[in-house]
């Protein structure tokens, strides 16, 4: 019997998306205000969702706290607070969009959630833009 158990985190990160191989005007064209030089920032609520089997010795699909844990060092620690495009390894050369954003996340948690367990993360950007990935599950 398969089922599902999510996790919630929030963390607070600036970014500006830029193309650079774009001139200044397309690049304003394309992504508007989100191309501001000074960066913007967001709230980001990030949904982890892990499915799998119950464990019938502990009842618990996952242990939520190790998921906390993981989430809090692999995610937290490394983008809340920080300028995405200064501060992270992860966008040095990535344009930081919500879907890239999404994924970078998606690949640090699935490296450290065991295999057996389906993984999809659900990135709010804003309380009305989000993204899932992945989408198949």
């Amino acid at each position: 019997m398969r089922i599902a158990v999510f996790r919630k985190a929030t963390f607070n990160a600036a970014h500006r998306l830029h193309n650079p191989n774009w001139d200044d005007q397309t690049n304003k064209a394309v992504f508007g205000l989100c191309n501001n030089p000074n960066y913007h920032g967001h709230n980001y609520t990030l949904e982890v969702k892990i499915v799998g089997e119950i464990n019938p010795e502990t009842g618990y699909l996952i242990d939520l706290k190790i998921v906390k844990d993981i989430i809090k060092q692999d995610i937290e620690d490394r983008f809340d607070h920080k300028n995405l495009n200064l501060d992270t390894e992860e966008f040095k050369d990535l344009n930081p969009t919500a879907e890239n954003i999404a994924i970078v996340i998606y690949n640090l948690l699935r490296a450290k959630i065991d295999p057996k367990y389906d993984l999809q993360i659900k990135l709010y950007e804003t309380e009305r833009n989000f993204v899932e990935y992945p989408v198949n599950i």
